[in-house]
């Protein structure tokens, strides 16, 4: 059975981006790049929403382009159209289902690349087996959350940390458990 890690860098305060989706300030290069780079070599798959993959857009990025050539590349997205020929595959239907099938049919490591909402919903539906936070030295204030509204309360456990010179730091924690009750506030 796959393993689903949502790899995704964020602010100190919890944010994947600015609210118009920038990642101004977010640090780019360095050697926790290097080390990012090296460990998308472990992932056969990359789900990501719509937004996270048409942001590559602005960075050259062509429509139907796959970012990760050397993996499977899933995008959601009830709206996206892509030409033929595509190297991505848009999936209309439900996330969490099409992600628990796959999981099951998946025999490497899969990588959830982003959005916040996307990774609220398959936490949700407790199919995120490890979270890795690259932690920028950055406070952001406001922007888009790492996970979106989470619905309830999940527990933690640190697999590793590790610490980069330019201040990055790199959280690997594995999804414990899950709290059905809601989230007391």
């Amino acid at each position: 059975m796959g393993k689903l890690v949502y790899q995704v860098a964020c602010s100190l305060d919890g944010f994947i981006g600015h609210s118009n989706g920038s990642v101004d300030g977010f640090l780019m290069d360095g050697p926790h790049a290097s080390a990012f780079y090296e460990s998308l070599n472990a992932f056969n798959t990359v789900l990501m929403g719509r937004k996270t993959y048409t942001f590559g857009y602005a960075y050259g990025l062509q429509p139907g382009e796959a970012p990760y050539p050397n993996m499977r590349n899933v995008v959601f997205s009830r709206s996206l159209s892509l030409p033929d020929g595509a190297q991505v595959e848009v999936v209309n239907r439900s996330a969490a289902s099409f992600v628990a099938d796959l999981k099951q049919n998946n025999g490497g490591p899969i990588w959830l690349c982003g959005g916040g909402d996307l990774a609220s919903q398959l936490l949700s539906a407790n199919l995120i087996d490890e979270c890795w936070l690259k932690l920028n030295p950055i406070l952001l204030g406001k922007g888009i959350p790492a996970f979106g509204a989470v619905e309830a309360l999940h527990s933690l456990q640190l697999m590793s940390t590790e610490s980069y010179t330019n201040g990055v730091v790199l959280l690997k924690y594995a999804i414990q458990n899950v709290k059905t009750e809601p989230i007391q506030e």
